[in-house]
């Protein structure tokens, strides 16, 4: 593959959304090239106010502060798919070791008259800190509207009609997931890190960027590469379901955060992870058969439960 940048391409989301043909054009390319080679893209400039990322992480840190036994109280079910899950629970598909890391899952809202409530599970709430649930429910909606925009300008380039991804995404099965990272324990597995080399399953996945480093992508070198950005900015990269429909034409990245280098502290971060709706089948688009394509079609539904038994978030 034709390297056309040397470093993860940082785009701005106001270029698409705002800009003239030349500047829509020149992102969707940016875009389909930074997946392509890297698998990860930096967003500036994508409309989710620096008031509300601040507030959330203040949250974020507020709540994992709590007494254990006080998280526990909201204890994600076998699925893992809302609320706590705790330290050490989830591994990378092929680890043997626990990631170091405990986290929170909130999903899409919905009332119980809705239809949707015969697909996902409620999301639970705890009952501190104060403006949890209106804090993260504004964040979950402002990122998965800047996930559709991305998705939307990806079509182009894999030459499907805009809507292909936002139709797929609508009402899907997007998890917002609250990570806390505590500092490396004394005794601690010295193979185990805070989150060991994986792939998304998903979309795309777009993070808020991390207060902390660690995160690290796998170039297509067989490199790791450290990924960082200024606090305010998004990361997005490539999960399985989008490598899939593009018969890998865009891969799914490796990726990982590892422990701290320096002082041993808490790092915290906030991916949300963009599904398609539960009956979406994952096919080769035509324009990436190529030779033909590699992976039989299924649907996302069964793809994302196949993915939580690898990961230890189902049985």
């Amino acid at each position: 593959m034709t390297r056309k940048y040397d470093r993860v391409p940082e785009l701005s989301l106001k270029a698409f959304t705002d800009g003239d043909d030349t500047s829509r054009k020149a992102f969707e390319e940016a875009l389909y090239e930074g997946f392509k080679y890297f698998g990860f893209i930096i967003l500036k400039d994508h409309g989710v106010s620096r008031d509300l990322l601040a507030s959330a992480y203040a949250l974020s840190e507020a709540f994992f502060a709590l007494p254990t036994d006080e998280k526990m109280k909201y204890a994600a079910g076998v699925d893992g798919q809302r609320g706590y899950t705790p330290f050490g629970t989830e591994h990378a598909k092929d680890s043997e070791h626990p990631d170091l890391k405990e986290f929170w899952h909130v999903g899409r809202e919905f009332d119980g008259a809705s239809p949707l409530a015969e697909i996902y599970p409620a999301n639970v709430w705890p009952d501190e800190p104060g403006q949890f649930r209106q804090t993260f429910l504004t964040l979950y909606n402002a990122l998965e509207e800047a996930g559709m925009v991305m998705l939307e300008a990806l079509a182009p380039s894999l030459d499907v009609d805009k809507e292909y991804f936002r139709r797929m995404a609508t009402d899907g099965n997007s998890i917002l997931r609250l990570l806390h990272y505590p500092p490396v324990p004394e005794g601690a597995n010295p193979n185990a890190i805070r989150a060991a080399a994986h792939e998304d399953i998903n979309l795309i996945t777009i993070l808020v960027a991390a207060n902390g480093a660690g995160l690290e992508l796998l170039d297509r070198d067989g490199k790791w590469l450290p990924v960082e950005t200024e606090p305010d900015n998004l990361i997005v990269d490539a999960g399985d379901m989008l490598a899939r429909a593009c018969n890998d034409v865009i891969p799914a990245t490796t990726h990982r955060v590892v422990n701290p280098k320096g002082p041993n502290v808490s790092r915290y971060s906030m991916p949300f992870f963009m599904h398609p709706h539960p009956d979406a089948v994952l096919s080769c688009l035509e324009s990436c058969k190529g030779d033909g394509a590699k992976y039989s079609d299924i649907t996302a539904d069964a793809f994302l439960k196949q993915r939580l038994k690898e990961i230890g978030l189902a049985v």
